[in-house]
Formats: C-alpha cells, sequence, structure tokens
C-alpha cells in the first residue's frame, strides 16, 4: 500500500476544500471549538499519544526527540489505524488537525513522518 497527499493543519485555523478528509490526531477536544465549527470528518483519538506521553512531553521542544522515539514505539501496533489514514490518502488529500499551538513540535508533525516513513518504505519493497 502506498500513500497519497497527508498535509497537517491546527485546528483552529479555517477549514478549506483543498483540505479533503479532515482528521483530528488529538487525545482531547480542542478547547473552544464546536464540532460543526471544526468540519472534521473524523475524530481519531486512538491514534494520539497516551496521556503520559502528552503530559511528559507537553510541548517541550528539548523532549522532541525522544517524545517521537516514544511516540513511534506507541504508534507500532496501531497498524489498522495507520493503514487508513494511508488509504484514505489514496482516494484524496487527508489533512491532519493537531490543536498545539506549535506547528513545529505536536503529534500530527510525528504523525506525518512516522506514515512517511513506513508507507514510502512499504510502496519501496511492492516495486522492488
Amino acid at each position: 500500500m502506498g500513500m497519497g497527499i497527508i498535509k497537517l493543519k491546527r485546528i483552529y485555523d479555517s477549514p478549506d476544500k483543498e483540505d479533503g478528509f479532515r482528521i483530528l490526531v488529538d487525545r482531547l477536544w480542542p478547547r473552544g471549538l464546536t464540532k460543526a465549527d471544526s468540519r472534521i470528518d473524523l475524530w481519531m483519538k486512538e491514534i494520539a499519544p497516551s496521556n503520559q506521553l502528552r503530559k511528559w512531553f507537553h510541548h517541550d521542544e528539548t523532549r522532541w526527540a525522544e517524545f517521537k522515539q516514544k511516540y513511534f514505539e506507541e504508534l507500532e501496533p496501531k497498524k489498522d489505524l495507520l493503514g487508513f489514514i494511508a488509504s484514505k490518502s489514496e482516494e484524496g488529500p487527508v489533512t491532519l488537525l493537531f490543536g498545539a499551538k506549535s506547528s513545529k513540535f505536536n503529534n500530527g508533525i510525528a504523525l506525518k513522518e512516522y506514515l512517511e516513513t513506513v508507507y514510502s518504505k512499504s510502496s519501496e519493497m511492492e516495486t522492488t
């Protein structure tokens, strides 16, 4: 299985037609937003970092590398959820939505990186 276009966007930014299928990838619902305002297609809280990891990281960029390593370990057994995102992206654009203020250090970025790593390797294996 390959992977199509996956974008990242802060949930507080306005929805756009080009977003495609919008997936909220946070464990907690973003403050101050209604479900109607956010226009999400799916809330995939099961793919978010565990509460323990989320609280430990607390968006501290000095913990970013270790956070990603631990989060990737948590993602490893979630192949069904990851596969859903990858297959949905083959149908059209998918936008991973996150609530964090940081656009450089958040679980959406780490999840996208993980997906790109896993599914680029699997598509390379399919062609060889």
